[in-house]
């Protein structure tokens, strides 16, 4: 059935909320009001349930081995170093769902979606600070075109860095993307596209500081009703249809972290360089190391040889099993070893045991440099102006996708009932062939 036999919609706004769990979204009454009249799924996301995974299994309807995104971070082989939150489209292999769409005249839009610099898209926008010489920061965001930004400033205020990550990361980020968008689709600031995909962070923050179950996690979800609310009537005053859909479900995390490059540290596995008393990576000469992003962790090893010893010594951290083994997941980017940590625990990248030997940038918001996800990052730490070193402080925990950890989806246009997020992005390509 097309688009316009279910909403009379010619347009079509895609929202992916990150953390959007199914019992989130069962449980909330602000957040069903929000939705209220929208068909709605559950949705079993890809392995591993992280952003940058889910959004390139979106954009291409494939699987991580085809699209190449096996985590939000990997490990190079060539040049031994990690590569996290890089913003290059070139990274997400395959056609995307709105090519035909675009060959046919349509414009896209792309909102703050992760690897979107470089997309084959007319309107882009995504945070670009240029970080000065000094040490500070220029706050900016790349825009196509290149007056976008500039022109959404204009009406709703400059966006700030510093609340879309780290300490002071809130759902305020969350309400000026809700505004930028709803801005976007009047064709205020840039003649309107025909589709457009967009990101809300709103419940992200809180989720992993105090878990889902918390009061501080409530009013996030508070917030994000009122940022849904925000664009389902700006798509009803400019003719769009809508998709909102979850990555994944986060999960209270209720016996702290586990350290696999601890392990391999003790034995011999991962190798250091002590610098001016801090221990740093040497990834060169390491025989093997775990690249860690939330629950799950790519551990890399130089010699076939050393996999049997090196899958016994994680075997404290979870399942461990290699990468072909998961399935979609067999990529040259992808671990020889995959580790997934039991429910309720995450996987956290330190191999040193005390402060004074942690590296510097342990100690900052330092997203590219740290060879692994740090959800620290969101508590103040000290010396006063550091982020945290305590672990223990991390309540809310995601990467996992078997069953009891499901997304969701909310939509007055899906002429399908999606179960996977891979099907849920062909629905959306066949919809696509609907719209005028």
């Amino acid at each position: 059935m097309p688009a316009e036999a279910i909403t009379g919609a010619r347009r079509l706004l895609i929202v992916q909320v990150a953390g959007l769990g199914l019992e989130t979204a069962r449980t909330a009454p602000d957040l069903r009001a929000a939705l209220d009249g929208l068909a709605c799924g559950s949705l079993q996301p890809p392995f591993p349930a992280v952003t940058c995974t889910a959004q390139a299994t979106f954009r291409t309807a494939e699987d991580p081995r085809t699209h190449g995104v096996v985590a939000n971070g990997w490990f190079d082989r060539v040049s031994h170093r990690t590569t996290f939150w890089e913003q290059s489209a070139g990274l997400v292999a395959g056609p995307r769902i709105w090519d035909r769409y675009r060959e046919r005249g349509g414009r896209v839009a792309l909102l703050f979606w992760q690897q979107s610099l470089g997309e084959t898209a007319d309107l882009l926008l995504s945070p670009a600070p240029v970080h000065t010489h000094g040490g500070g920061m220029i706050e900016s965001c790349y825009s196509l075109p290149d007056n976008l930004y500039d022109r959404i400033a204009e009406q709703i205020g400059a966006f700030r860095l510093r609340h879309y990550w780290g300490p002071l990361a809130s759902p305020r980020s969350s309400r000026w993307i809700a505004r930028a968008t709803a801005a976007v689709l009047s064709g205020a600031a840039a003649p309107a596209p025909g589709l457009c995909l967009t990101y809300l962070p709103a419940l992200d923050y809180d989720f992993q500081r105090h878990g889902p179950r918390h009061p501080r996690a409530r009013r996030a979800v508070q917030q994000l009703a009122g940022d849904l609310r925000l664009l389902r009537a700006a798509c009803e005053a400019h003719g769009y249809g809508l998709l909102v859909w979850g990555d994944y479900a986060i999960e209270s995390a209720t016996e702290g972290a586990l350290f696999p490059n601890r392990l391999l540290d003790e034995a011999g596995f991962l190798r250091t360089r002590l610098v001016a008393g801090r221990r740093y990576p040497d990834l060169h000469a390491s025989r093997a190391f775990a690249c860690v992003d939330h629950q799950t962790a790519h551990v890399y090893v130089r010699d076939a040889a050393d996999l049997p010893r090196v899958r016994e010594l994680l075997a404290p951290c979870g399942e461990v099993r290699p990468a072909p083994e998961h399935a979609g997941l067999d990529h040259p980017r992808a671990g020889d070893l995959v580790v997934s940590a039991p429910p309720g625990r995450w996987l956290a990248y330190p191999w040193w045991r005390t402060a004074r030997e942690a590296p510097d940038y342990a100690r900052h918001v330092d997203i590219h440099n740290k060879p692994g996800y740090d959800p620290c990052e969101l508590f103040w730490g000290w010396p006063p102006g550091s982020v945290s070193l305590n672990p223990d402080r991390v309540r809310g925990v995601h990467g996992l996708a078997e069953t009891g950890h499901e997304a969701c989806w909310f939509s007055n246009v899906l002429p399908a009932r999606p179960h996977t997020l891979r099907s849920l992005a062909e629905a959306t390509r066949r919809l696509l062939e609907t719209l005028p």
